[in-house]
């Protein structure tokens, strides 16, 4: 078949790739326009733009894919089908039938669960053991249309979002090109997807990742690693009188806990030589790497003792 991939994150490069790799013929890419990154704020293109121009491919960068001139644009390559994945901008149905197959979507979600922006982060959150990816056919409600195809991955203990994301990036990769393969040859059909096990993941914004310290370590460990890499947790402590934010890293739950140790209260933390300590409301957890404000990411004994940090000292405002 004749695709134009729609894509604009890392995260959509290994699709983009497996691909290129297959029997289908890429005839163009369409991603988000360039973005400003950096202290400069540079204009940056997309990590789609970038391997698509390495692949000489025509690039499409519509501000909003509604834009008649894009639409033009598309129809002038005459797609077959338009595989998808973390585009980042909602189709209008104008634009959605254009390609006689739709667009094909790779959700990072066993559908119907966790409908939305964010549904790796969610899965993490809510301690779900196993996730997966699906393909399905865009329609006009949220992640709704007919699926045609999963793959199931197991959630690991110590996963953040960005371990299985990256897992979930490849083996979907290859589930998209498979899709497609079927789609082709007729041996797949669209399956409406059952109103049983809904859920919805919007985006988590930076409010969301504040880390309560006063919620069971359990609950702490696994917000901290949903938002690992993006937003990124964090807690605030009080420098000269301001709090000041800091990140922090993921955490191991300290559940051997001596007991001639203090007990330590939601937010207060222990120093010692080679670790802190942070009280939640059920066993403390030892900190990871954590980012202050202005600083590099660094072990959390090391900035515990570059600040001075003592035993005692709370977490929040």
């Amino acid at each position: 078949m004749r695709v134009v991939f729609a894509g604009t994150p890392e995260v959509a490069v290994p699709a983009l790739n497996a691909i290129v790799e297959s029997s289908h013929e890429l005839v163009g890419v369409v991603t988000r326009p360039d973005a400003p990154s950096g202290r400069g704020r540079k204009l940056v293109a997309s990590p789609v733009a970038l391997r698509a121009e390495e692949l000489g491919v025509p690039v499409l960068k519509p501000e909003h894919p509604r834009e008649p001139e894009f639409q033009a644009e598309l129809r002038a390559l005459a797609p077959d089908a338009c595989p998808v994945v973390a585009y980042g901008a909602l189709l209008p149905q104008s634009a959605l039938d254009i390609p006689p197959h739709g667009w094909i979507n790779l959700h990072f979600s066993a559908l119907p669960a966790w409908r939305g922006a964010a549904p790796v982060q969610h899965s993490v959150w809510a301690g779900d053991e196993v996730t997966g990816a699906t393909t399905f056919r865009i329609v006009k409600a949220l992640d709704a249309g007919p699926t045609f195809g999963v793959m199931t991955e197991r959630i690991r203990p110590t996963d953040t979002s960005g371990d299985l994301l990256a897992r979930l990036a490849e083996g979907g990769a290859g589930l998209l090109v498979a899709t497609l393969d079927g789609i082709e040859d007729g041996s797949l059909e669209a399956r409406e997807q059952p109103e049983d096990g809904l859920s919805f993941a919007p985006k988590i914004s930076v409010d969301d990742a504040r880390i309560d310290w006063a919620t069971p370590a359990v609950a702490v460990d696994r917000q901290v690693r949903a938002c690992t890499p993006a937003p990124g947790a964090w807690s605030t402590q009080l420098v000269d009188g301001e709090a000041q934010r800091i990140k922090i890293g993921p955490i191991t739950i300290d559940a051997d806990r001596a007991a001639d140790r203090p007990v330590l209260a939601p937010g207060e933390l222990e120093v010692t030589k080679n670790a802190v300590y942070v009280g939640t409301a059920t066993d403390p957890v030892r900190l990871g790497e954590v980012k202050a404000f202005g600083k590099k990411q660094m072990g959390a004994a090391d900035w515990a003792r570059g600040v001075r940090l003592e035993s005692g000292t709370r977490f929040g405002d």
